[in-house]
């Protein structure tokens, strides 16, 4: 699944999440967040071709289950999972740093 340009409300549960299988980008954030426009266009560059990788954009926010089963505080926080595990979490990473974690996670 490619690149996914929204927020969803809509978001997985933890047990959903646990039962992956493959790469998956989780996304917390918000639509309206400065930081994760920022983020937008290299996550966009790096997740367009990455057809073996899911990409889930979750809206976070005060109450939100998923975002706070991950400690998410800051947005936006990127979650890589393999298979369900956690590889890595990025909190508000620099397109810099959000760009070779992530390249560095396509590849394994």
């Amino acid at each position: 699944m490619p690149y996914d340009p929204d927020y969803h409300e809509d978001a997985p549960t933890k047990d959903d999440i646990n039962r992956t299988t493959g790469k998956v980008v989780l996304d917390f954030g918000a639509n309206w967040c400065p930081y994760c426009q920022e983020l937008s266009p290299s996550l966009q560059s790096l997740l367009s071709g990455a057809e073996n990788v899911r990409h889930i954009r979750v809206a976070d926010g005060k109450g939100k289950v998923l975002g706070r089963s991950f400690r998410v505080k800051l947005w936006p926080t990127l979650v890589l999972l393999q298979d369900g595990e956690l590889v890595a979490q990025l909190v508000r990473p620099s397109a810099h740093s959000a760009e070779t974690e992530l390249a560095a996670f396509l590849k394994t």
